[in-house]
């Protein structure tokens, strides 16, 4: 077959064929006594096969290397070929969520965009100075969209540009929730470590809430303490079991004591944490560290039942147990000489 039939019948081009003989990929078996390239049916059969391979996103390079090289491995280059189109639909992702971003901010002209634009480039940045200058000099002119905040809040990892971010989205409203609690819900520990803090930042925002309570069953002690530690704050008593594990853990026990004694201001929940207290200072598996933990956090609540636990812990086996708690039976003295004067009377 001459040229012009193979390419009607092959869907490829009589310019691309006579570019696949100069590359030696397809050469025509033959030539006609007027030196017109003539193509055997083997011929035909080798530029589907290239054409198949071209399908797949291989170079013409590859493409003769896969039909000369006895050698050659298929699986090698099929996993080549995957993570490059991995790479590649990374980029068109990390495109498409720049283009949503600009369409969130609603610029009103391009000088609108240029400044998200420039957001971007500068978030992106290897340095973290520049990254946190970038968030803290934005434009109140411009509304920077809280998803692209979201975003670069879920990745950052130096703790100054990760403030900077949160304080941010603290400020935006709440809108960039959504993203943030996509971020809860992610394999990755780190993210979630960081879409928690950042929700625990925003606590009146819609969904916050719910978000938040849904950490308290995360498997990650950290991402635990960060929504215990904020919903605590807020009067939920649901998160007394993290904030007592967190006690136990040595894991922000001072902050979670703290809020506990916060907690313990509502009578319905006082009596609740204070024998959630005393049952580990008497569970077996507690080392003498975590039984004076224990007992500062105990100190922290309201309520006369504490000052009698103390007491009683002041004889107790373990010595330095026992002084601390003595310490702390003087200390609740002094702070309510009332509080003593009427349990004497």
């Amino acid at each position: 077959m001459l040229i012009g039939e193979v390419a009607r019948r092959s869907g490829v081009s009589t310019r691309m064929l006579r570019h696949y003989d100069a590359l030696g990929l397809v050469r025509p078996t033959g030539r006609t006594v007027g030196g017109y390239r003539e193509y055997s049916a083997e011929d035909v059969r080798r530029i589907f096969h290239v054409e198949s391979l071209r399908s797949l996103g291989l170079s013409l390079k590859q493409i003769g290397r896969a039909l000369e090289d006895p050698a050659f491995t298929p699986s090698a280059l099929i996993s080549d070929l995957v993570r490059w189109t991995e790479d590649r639909l990374a980029r068109e992702r990390e495109l498409l969520e720049r283009l949503r971003a600009i369409d969130a901010s609603a610029p009103t002209d391009w000088q609108g965009v240029l400044r998200i634009v420039a957001l971007m480039r500068e978030l992106d940045s290897t340095s973290a100075a520049r990254r946190q200058q970038a968030v803290l000099a934005r434009s109140e002119e411009v509304p920077v969209p809280a998803e692209l905040l979201a975003g670069a809040a879920l990745t950052e990892s130096d703790p100054h540009v990760a403030g900077a971010l949160r304080w941010a989205l603290a400020r935006a409203g709440g809108d960039g929730v959504a993203a943030l609690v996509a971020g809860a819900r992610s394999e990755d520990v780190a993210v979630r470590r960081r879409a928690v803090l950042a929700i625990a930042g925003m606590p009146g925002a819609p969904g916050a809430a719910a978000a938040l309570a849904d950490a308290l069953g995360d498997p990650d002690t950290t991402v635990r303490g960060h929504a215990a530690l904020a919903l605590g704050g807020q009067g939920v008593a649901a998160a007394v079991p993290a904030l007592v594990g967190m006690v136990v853990e040595g894991s922000h026990d001072v902050d979670a004591a703290e809020v506990l004694g916060t907690l313990s201001q509502d009578p319905g929940c006082a009596d609740r944490i204070t024998t959630a207290l005393v049952d580990e200072l008497a569970a077996p598996t507690a080392d003498s560290a975590t039984r004076i933990r224990l007992v500062q956090a105990l100190v922290e609540l309201a309520g006369p039942t504490v000052r009698e636990v103390l007491r009683q812990l002041a004889h107790d086996d373990d010595h330095a147990v026992a002084r601390v708690a003595s310490a702390l039976v003087g200390v609740l003295e002094r702070r309510s000489p009332g509080d003593r004067a009427d349990e004497d009377a």
